[in-house]
């Protein structure tokens, strides 16, 4: 019996491939790291709810699934005291994007974070992290230009890794989405498993979408 081809159907059938392939929602895990006080649990909590929210210190860590364009973020916020940053390596495993937070305010510290984020980079667990700089706090009148924590910060020194530095501030939400979009462009594919996530309110989407 022979069997005959309809005109189109294959050719149709490779877009709709194509089109499942670029809806297909992917998993990230990020670990979101940083001295104590540079306001990591804030910013995770502004981008999941859209408020700023007045924290304290983490003691241990917070985890929150994000969902943003066609990216599920599990998220790993760490406590940056010296006694948990020892601890820090015990979350690397399959870590596909660390974003290191700053705070752009504190002058006295920025060394420390610039050789914790260092030795970072040394890490095995981490050679295939895109790295992503959020400047935090940039809306106080104080603060380091982005410029400024980048020299002081000597990421100009990085080679061979995705990176970027990108202004920041938890309490307006400057700079967050903006973030979020270069880690999709710039993090390796990974098609997302069933689990649950917490997506962003649909206005926030809106508003990064026309940033």
């Amino acid at each position: 019996m022979r069997l005959l081809t309809l005109p189109g159907i294959y050719e149709m059938g490779s877009k709709c491939s194509r089109v499942k392939q670029l809806l297909a929602k992917r998993d990230i895990k990020i670990l979101m790291l940083g001295l104590d006080d540079s306001g990591k649990t804030a910013i995770l909590y502004k981008i999941k709810t859209g408020d700023f929210v007045t924290t304290a210190p983490t003691i241990g860590f917070h985890v929150e699934g994000l969902e943003y364009k066609n990216i599920r973020f599990t998220v790993w916020d760490l406590g940056g005291q010296d006694s948990i940053r020892a601890l820090w390596r015990y979350y690397y495993q399959n870590t596909d994007a660390l974003i290191f937070v700053v705070d752009s305010n504190n002058k006295q510290r920025i060394y420390q974070a610039r050789n914790e984020l260092h030795r970072l980079l040394k890490e095995d667990g981490l050679s295939d992290a895109t790295i992503l700089v959020f400047t935090n706090k940039e809306d106080l009148r104080s603060a380091m230009n982005v410029s400024e924590v980048a020299d002081k910060l000597k990421l100009h020194t990085i080679s061979q890794r995705r990176w970027r530095i990108q202004s920041t501030s938890a309490k307006t939400g400057h700079g967050l989405y903006e973030g979020l979009s270069w880690l999709c462009e710039n993090t390796p594919n990974k098609v997302a498993q069933a689990n649950s996530c917490i997506a962003l309110p649909t206005h926030r989407i809106l508003e990064a979408s026309l940033t």
